[in-house]
């Protein structure tokens, strides 16, 4: 069974997805931007929107009854791979050991003009 996740302090979907889907133990998150939940705005500047995208990922996850600290897996999408260090550095403010498995991926564009996306699968159990 399919349990969507909305949480209404995360942005709104913006196309034809959900926040997070929940199927059974595990909850799957939809990337991430670093979009303002309340003005719908892009964050300004890497560091900002890194901080947002954490914030807004916490949110998804704490709608689904769960934390970042269950997360097994994240992909990380950036514009400019030059950023990979800010990453490690502001995910380590949300995330503690043992670290989920990750991937980085650097990509042309990303939608409204981001220069980071993440996405996100937990595990309950």
């Amino acid at each position: 069974m399919r349990t969507p996740i909305r949480s209404k302090d995360a942005p709104a979907a913006i196309g034809t997805y959900s926040q997070a889907m929940r199927a059974g133990a595990t909850v799957y998150l939809s990337g991430q931007i670093g979009l303002d939940p309340a003005s719908m705005q892009l964050a300004e500047g890497i560091d900002a929107q890194i901080d947002r995208v954490f914030r807004n990922l916490a949110a998804v996850a704490g709608a689904a009854g769960l934390g970042l600290e269950h997360a097994v897996r994240m992909t990380v999408y950036l514009t400019d791979l030059g950023h990979f260090a800010k990453v490690n550095e502001i995910m380590a403010q949300y995330l503690r050991e043992p670290y989920p498995a990750r991937a980085a991926i650097g990509v042309a564009s990303l939608p409204r003009g981001a220069l980071v996306e993440i996405d996100a699968i937990l595990h309950a159990g």
